[in-house]
């Protein structure tokens, strides 16, 4: 892979797209050609200041036709599937001989099936799953679970390397969203038993600041406790990775745990309350906004749901 020819497009430029494409411009020196986003704005806007080589396309086709590898970074299942399979118009018209690297957190089985329609189209696909957040992106720090053909993986390093402070190979398609699924599972989990342990800390009239430190020198500590924590007790949520994010994520575990007929009742209560935190209408706060079902004061606990004032 020769970084001066290699051409990169990008296919969903939010928070964390946008902020690898420039990562790779801006910090490494690699070419983007071709940015597609919904928000045709957003589009043109990183477009406009990666400079003159990058192009907001409004066809997902002509994504493909300007670029060697596409990096897609989408939301959900529905639109992984639309990007690649969705009437006449998607990613793989053109595509021989092309490279996608798919890094939304989407299910296992939509990893395989988009790598299926590739290989038949003669493309080539790798998952490459991210466990970490919009800095991380931006400054080339990204947790990367890569999965995928071995060898399309290892013709990709130099940009994966790029992109990534840490990187694990996981095995064939599908393995690296597994795997992912996993993380957000318990990580999920450690967020909603840290909203509990402050919230029912708070009721108790105890310190806040010294629970977190007795916490974080004891079996309470995680990394979700030095993240997480002051924002919990400070009520900021500004949001890195949103609550519908999560209820999305748990939701993914507990469709694989289903299937091999496992009961994971931890999950399963952390996904109910993601949900109902989505169903208020509070799904962009971020996953920390979890503890404004815990705290005492926050919420309405009658059959009306959460009332926040934030």
């Amino acid at each position: 892979m020769n970084k001066e020819s290699t051409k990169i497009g990008f296919v969903g430029v939010g928070r964390m797209g946008a902020n690898m494409a420039r990562h790779l411009v801006v910090d490494c020196g690699w070419e983007v050609t071709a940015i597609y986003d919904l928000d045709q704005a957003v589009a043109g806007e990183l477009a406009a200041e990666l400079g003159p080589e990058a192009v907001a396309c409004s066809r997902l086709s002509d994504v493909t036709a300007r670029a060697d590898v596409i990096i897609t970074v989408v939301t959900d299942d529905a639109a992984m599937r639309s990007i690649f399979a969705e009437g006449d118009e998607h990613l793989l018209v053109g595509a021989e001989g092309k490279v996608f690297i798919n890094c939304a957190t989407v299910s296992p089985e939509v990893h395989r099936e988009v790598a299926g329609m590739a290989a038949k189209a003669g493309a080539s696909t790798l998952e490459g799953c991210m466990a970490s957040s919009i800095s991380h992106a931006r400054n080339g720090e990204l947790y990367l679970m890569v999965a995928g053909d071995r060898d399309v993986f290892d013709a990709q390093r130099p940009l994966l390397d790029d992109l990534s402070a840490d990187l694990r190979y996981c095995g064939e398609a599908g393995k690296a969203a597994e795997v992912k699924a996993l993380v957000n599972m318990v990580m999920n989990m450690n967020t909603a038993a840290l909203a509990e342990g402050l919230g029912l800390a708070d009721a108790l009239g105890l310190d806040l600041a010294m629970v977190t430190e007795v916490f974080s020198q004891t079996g309470a500590a995680s990394r979700v406790l030095e993240t997480d924590s002051d924002d919990m007790i400070g009520r900021d949520h500004e949001c890195w990775f949103s609550a519908a994010h999560a209820a999305k994520d748990s939701g993914i575990a507990a469709n694989l745990a289903a299937q091999q007929g496992l009961h994971l009742p931890v999950n399963e209560a952390t996904l109910r309350q993601y949900q109902r935190l989505v169903e208020v209408g509070k799904g962009e706060l971020d996953k920390s906004g979890i503890a404004e079902l815990t705290f005492k004061g926050r919420h309405d606990d009658g059959e009306g749901g959460a009332s926040f004032e934030i």
